[in-house]
């Protein structure tokens, strides 16, 4: 019995690590909205989610039933058989969502426990089976179970981007994007309506699952619950309208807390079975008193892990609670996960986190054509009335929020009022789903996708929708092939599993040092801050030139991997300078005053000339590398004596660069423009000896093309680079 023992203190360590990046993946499902609109920042937001994760921590039953028999029949699998399952079950899901939160997707912690239960039983009816093909799957599956869930996934996501969108159109359409003046007269009835929607949420969904459960259900029954709803929302409305009026509070601001705070207690009280359910599930098979040694390979496991189950106790349950607020403090991947979720709703333009996509721009077209369709047939007057109301801020009223507190205060309240909904009809929904899908949708009636960002957010949004649907598949075959190296493999396979999910999941939490691409505006009106600017595009000049002699140098030995290193090496340059006109020159430019305007047009100018020399670079290196790697005859004599010529004259003119410029000598930087000229009429020379003798010449066609493509785009390389020096100083100069 001993190894149970230790595959179940195995589940306990797995079920912590579980709780810490399960609350990393749902952390965006209830913060975001708060953050978005600025409602408080990130360490207020926390706390007040941390006060709903704690209370619906101690509210939860601590019924496991999806990890008991939803998916799987325990009739069919014995003891050692389940433990085996269980233990499948938790390395699958947890290096899972370990992968999609390193990622930054958001995904269902939901779908990632039932697939990969669904892929643990098959593997596990495989091994019990003996062959794949004579297992009767459809005795060891509730396959009924399993098509509920995959059907909920495809309508929730529809049923709440649409609602979210009519939603939104309707309020923005009520307050404008100048929401304070008709906050003012009927603030008190919206934010009672979106109280009351969340305290119905908090009653008939936190704690529906609840040791309350019983009461709910007696008021449900009685056919209270239109009478307490309606009571709910004139309470609601006096209390609303005495806050705003007399004590002059943002109630606005109280409902998009609120809203976080009930949606981080349904989440603990209800979605706490995908952390800890398996574990809760093993202990009540390991100490259940007809397990004994004899029988742990013989023993069915109906009568055990037949129904609910026993309320788990309140000390499992607040420790769990406690690990899930500390995971919401001190979690970098929480921060990242809700960085998605809130770039793709933002209203601002900038860097978009996404590329595009053909499907993305074939949505936005079909999307275009069809607002073009409903504008020609809108009377006019109805479209003027609309246009009015949907009138965006100017920049002058724009701020650095990526939403407001209407928006925020609609994401919320959707989303409880479908989630309810849902759980009411008895719909396995996802309230990762339904909280993404709502904020998407919202955004999308806002108007927060215009044309320069839509096909980008869209993309996005396919993204986060196609890791929903192969978190499902992923989490069944990983689970899947667990199962099957565990039940195959007796100690030596549990000992390969646990150590590659204890490798990874030590190198994503103590050696992932990537680094997020941050926005960091440029001071202008700063001497210095240009200067560093200036210096910093003539530094990575000198990497260019560096890089370029070794090139030469290396081509003309033959050296392939020292090539390959220094294609590697420009790669990453271009790379760097795409990520400075991204996220500090870009964003910088709307910000310069008119009086600066110059300094705007070099700075943009320095980027763009950096980034058009390093292609050229590229480009030799690219061509270098790919002659010496297929092995194609190297330069003649003739051909290397001219292109260290060249390389020696250009390797010049940039030592002395920076000195130059940080000591102010303007004129030497002037001179060595002035012999650009030169160094013009030393590339045609080359061009034209190596045209003469050609025809003499014994070297290849691929040799001929190489030299006068290394001669071509070392020219304009040079010549950008020249251009690049000049704007450098006219930027020192000022």
């Amino acid at each position: 019995m001993e190894i149970y023992y230790v595959i179940f203190g195995m589940l306990a360590l797995l079920s912590v690590f579980g709780l810490i990046v399960g609350v990393s993946n749902d952390a965006c499902n209830f913060l975001n909205s708060s953050l978005g609109c600025r409602a408080g920042n990130y360490n207020q937001a926390v706390t007040v989610a941390a006060v709903g994760v704690i209370l619906g921590a101690c509210f939860s039953s601590g019924m496991m039933s999806v990890a008991r028999n939803g998916v799987m029949e325990p009739a069919m699998f014995t003891f050692h058989e389940v433990m085996l399952l269980y233990l499948a079950v938790m390395v699958a899901n947890i290096i899972l969502l370990d992968t999609f939160n390193t990622l930054g997707l958001p995904t269902s912690t939901t779908v990632s426990l039932v697939f990969s239960l669904l892929g643990s039983a098959i593997g596990m009816a495989i091994v019990s089976s003996g062959s794949f093909l004579s297992c009767p799957l459809i005795e060891y599956i509730n396959e009924e179970r399993c098509l509920k869930m995959v059907i909920a996934i495809f309508a929730s996501v529809a049923i709440a981007f649409t609602v979210g969108s009519i939603v939104m159109w309707l309020a923005r359409l009520i307050f404008t994007f100048r929401y304070q003046r008709m906050y003012r007269l009927i603030g008190p009835l919206w934010c009672g309506l979106a109280f009351t929607a969340i305290s119905y949420f908090i009653f008939f969904k936190g704690l529906k699952g609840s040791v309350f459960k019983s009461d709910i259900q007696y008021l449900i029954e009685a056919g209270l619950v239109p009478v307490i709803v309606c009571s709910a929302a004139v309470f609601w409305v006096l209390i609303s309208a005495f806050l705003q009026y007399v004590c002059k509070i943002n109630t606005l601001r109280i409902a998009v807390l609120a809203g976080t705070g009930s949606l981080a207690l349904a989440f603990a009280g209800n979605d706490m079975v995908n952390f800890i359910g398996v574990f809760m599930a093993a202990k009540d098979a390991l100490f259940a008193p007809e397990v004994t040694p004899e029988v742990v390979c013989t023993l069915k496991m109906g009568n055990i892990l037949a129904g609910d189950g026993a309320a788990a106790s309140i000390y499992y349950l607040l420790g769990a609670g406690v690990i899930m607020v500390l995971a919401l403090f001190f979690s970098k991947k929480a921060r990242k996960v809700t960085e998605t979720e809130l770039k793709l709703s933002s209203s601002n333009q900038g860097k978009e986190r996404f590329g595009s996509s053909q499907p993305a721009r074939v949505i936005v077209r079909t999307a275009l054509n069809t607002a073009r369709f409903i504008e020609k047939i809108t009377p006019r007057p109805v479209a003027t009335f609309v246009s009015q109301r949907f009138k965006p801020l100017t920049p002058e009223e724009e701020t650095d929020v990526n939403y407001d507190m209407i928006r925020a205060s609609v994401n919320l309240t959707i989303a409880a009022l479908l989630i309810s909904v849902g759980t009411d009809m008895g719909l396995p929904l996802s309230t990762t789903y339904v909280i993404f899908m709502v904020s998407m949708g919202t955004s999308l009636a806002d108007r927060a996708w215009g044309r320069d960002s839509a096909v980008y957010r869209i993309t996005g949004v396919l993204t986060v929708i196609g890791g929903w649907l192969i978190t499902g598949i992923a989490a069944c075959l990983a689970a899947l092939l667990v199962a099957l190296v565990l039940g195959y493999g007796g100690t030596w396979g549990m000992v390969i599993m646990l150590t590659v999910a204890g490798v990874l999941l030590i190198k994503s939490t103590f050696f992932n040092h990537s680094v997020r691409e941050e926005i960091r505006l440029l001071d202008v009106n700063k001497e210095s801050s240009m200067h560093d600017f200036g210096a910093s595009a003539a530094g990575r000049l000198g990497r260019m030139v560096g890089i370029y002699n070794a090139m030469v140098k290396a081509l003309l030995v033959e050296d392939r991997e020292t090539l390959k290193r220094l294609r590697k090496k420009t790669r990453n340059l271009k790379r760097d300078i795409e990520q400075i006109k991204e996220n500090e020159v870009l964003p910088t430019l709307p910000t310069i005053p008119a009086a600066q305007a110059d300094r705007g047009q070099l700075i943009f100018r320095i980027t763009e000339i950096s980034l058009v020399t390093c292609e050229c670079l590229l480009s030799l290196v690219k061509a270098s590398f790919n002659h010496i790697d297929n092995t194609h005859e190297g330069l003649n004599k003739n051909q290397a004596k001219d292109l260290l010529a060249l390389n020696e004259k250009i390797g010049r003119f940039y030592p002395n660069l920076l000195d130059m410029l940080k000591a102010g000598d303007y004129n030497g930087i002037k001179n060595m423009l002035e012999s650009t000229e030169q160094l013009g009429n030393d590339f045609a020379d080359c061009i034209t000896r190596h045209l003469m003798h050609n025809a003499t010449d014994d070297s290849g066609m691929r040799n001929g093309i190489l030299y006068l493509t290394l001669l071509n785009e070392t020219r304009a390389m040079v010549s950008h680079a020249f251009a690049l020096i000049e704007r450098i100083k006219e930027l020192y100069e000022g």
